[in-house]
């Protein structure tokens, strides 16, 4: 494997022309880059000719993560929906191209979605991905198939480090969570093909209709409910989980657990608000945590789960 030299236009460019030609004199526009100090997000996306995005990587481990999702969107296409179109791909030089589709982000259509039929599309993708189909299809690929990459603070480090973000009342309802969530998540889970990294901004939807889910860099093995972790702060209220689960049920004869969900949404939610707090970068929202902490009790009140 190789990966590229840096992630400047030109050098994205010389790229292309290696492993698409027929875009390869297009004009290339890089996303902007957070610029991170860690090798691991060494990575970028640019948009090719105003029709494609193409994924690159310029260190080891990111060019790793890109390598992996090369690997399972080949794996999976025609047994999964919703998937992006490959155009072409590449371990040397390290390219992903797929063609760019209209659409926005699920968090753009917040205030217009029908939340059913979104539930509906996303149950429908999450129902092919999690089924024995693609897990064996994936096992062919690539081997044993690892864990999902992207794991959430853990409830130790929530219960020693979170309690100065949170007002005096709320720090023993966030140990009280931690408890709930390492009893639930105790129970050994069926394992099954994830995305890993499920939120609104990896989604393209276009008029209340689902294009395609993007960026299987995360994707592994892990529990269903896993996938649907950022639901429960998606949209108004709960609508979006209870929906999905709702579909879920009906498209693959499977119930999920709410509790497990919210066991693994708790662990995502606090452990984002934790490093940015500590790191001085705004909560995505732009509020506090202790507005998020008020957020996970009217959502553990709504689903009638009590710590």
């Amino acid at each position: 494997m190789r990966w590229l030299e840096d992630g400047s236009p030109a050098t994205v460019a010389g790229a292309l022309k290696v492993v698409a030609p027929a875009v390869g004199d297009l004009p290339v526009v890089v996303r902007e880059t957070l610029g991170e100090a860690d090798p691991l997000w060494w990575a970028g996306s640019a948009v090719v000719g105003g029709r494609f995005v193409a994924k690159f990587a310029w260190s080891r481990p990111a060019g790793l993560r890109l390598a992996h999702e090369i690997a399972v969107l080949a794996a999976l296409e025609s047994a999964v929906p919703f998937l992006p179109e490959v155009v072409a791909s590449s371990t040397d030089p390290v390219l992903l191209v797929t063609r760019m589709v209209p659409g926005t982000s699920l968090f753009e259509l917040a205030d217009s979605a029908d939340w059913d039929q979104v539930a509906r599309q996303l149950a429908q993708f999450l129902g092919a991905l999690h089924g024995s189909a693609a897990r064996e299809r994936l096992e062919a690929a690539i081997g044993e198939v690892p864990p999902a990459a992207m794991q959430p603070a853990t409830t130790d480090t929530l219960r020693e480090q979170f309690g100065q973000w949170a007002r005096p009342d709320q720090r023993a309802a966030v140990i009280r969570w931690c408890d709930l969530a390492d009893d639930v998540l105790a129970s050994p889970p069926q394992s099954v093909v994830v995305h890993g990294d499920l939120h609104g901004g990896n989604q393209v939807w276009d008029g209340g209709q689902l294009s395609a889910v993007v960026d299987f860099e995360t994707a592994g093995l892990a529990d269903a409910e896993y996938d649907l972790r950022a639901f429960p702060a998606t949209g108004p209220g709960l609508e979006l989980l209870t929906a999905t689960l709702r579909h879920y049920r009906e498209i693959t004869g499977r119930a999920l657990s709410a509790e497990r969900v919210m066991a693994w949404h708790l662990r995502t939610a606090l452990g984002d608000a934790l490093w940015r707090s500590e790191a001085g970068v705004p909560l995505p929202d732009h509020r506090t945590p202790v507005a998020w902490v008020d957020d996970l009790a009217a959502r553990f009140s709504a689903l009638g789960i009590d710590p």
